[in-house]
């Protein structure tokens, strides 16, 4: 009986830990771990959760004393993961899974693979050119900002993103997609720089993040809402300030020629 309930808790915790890791909201992680604890009859349970990090305990005088901590890097978003997680609590709750077979299944989708390289670039070029639509662009900018959003993720996942830290790749990030419609505005492929530019920044924005924080100050997670949304304001500014760079290199080139 005690290891079943070892067992249990130690199931909870990892579904929590996906959770958390791959982006989803605070009451989502601690529900999820709440449904498997009670539908398996552990009914001490406690799970508090941090934007990096789940301490979870349990302990009664019917139940054996359990606690453990995990420290869980803020990290990217895969909404897939979660939605699997997801999905798979509410199975337990229909009492689909014994425990072992829970355990199996949170160690298939921590494996489940992420979008290939080929399909990021893709889709950054695509959202890059749709973003400067929606924002006026015309078709010559968004054809501009397709292809310096292409640019800039073959940047992101070969240069900035194994090399650099996070402050550093938006930096970068930013200064690359700038120049590279610059370059493109100079070179007659589209005719509102300021759209282009907007458009191909959008891949590096972290949108999930910033959305993520106002839900759990909505959702009175003070802690966790501030780190994430000063996690996420932290990028936005790295963004800025890359952009920033290039267009003062560009008016002191303009001033020096």
């Amino acid at each position: 009986m005690v290891d079943q309930e070892r067992e249990v808790m130690e199931a909870a915790m990892e579904a929590g830990h996906i959770l958390l890791e791959n982006g989803a909201e605070i009451f989502r992680v601690e529900e999820t771990i709440n449904r498997i604890c009670r539908h398996y009859g552990i009914e001490s349970s406690n799970a508090f959760v941090l934007s990096n990090g789940i301490f979870i305990t349990s302990g009664s005088v019917m139940e054996e004393s359990f606690a453990k901590v995990q420290h869980i890097p803020v990290s990217g978003s895969h909404l897939d993961r979660v939605a699997a997680v997801n999905q798979l609590s509410r199975e337990v709750e229909e009492g689909r899974y014994t425990i072992e077979e829970v355990r199996g299944r949170l160690e298939e989708i921590r494996k489940m693979p992420g979008k290939t390289k080929k399909m990021q670039i893709l889709g950054s070029g695509v959202g890059s050119g749709a973003f400067c639509y929606l924002y006026g662009g015309s078709l010559y900018d968004c054809g501009a900002a397709f292809l310096a959003g292409l640019i800039l993720y073959v940047f992101v996942l070969y240069v900035s993103g194994p090399h650099l830290k996070k402050m550093m790749s938006g930096i970068a990030g930013g200064a690359v997609a700038t120049a590279v419609c610059m370059v493109l505005w100079e070179l007659g492929i589209g005719q509102n720089l300021d759209l282009m530019i907007i458009g191909s920044i959008i891949p590096l924005v972290p949108g999930v993040a910033f959305t993520n924080a106002i839900r759990d100050i909505a959702d009175e997670n003070y802690i966790a809402g501030t780190v994430r949304m000063t996690d996420a304001l932290l990028v936005f500014f790295c963004i800025a300030m890359g952009v920033g760079m290039v267009y003062a290199v560009k008016q002191r080139l303009i001033i020096w020629f």
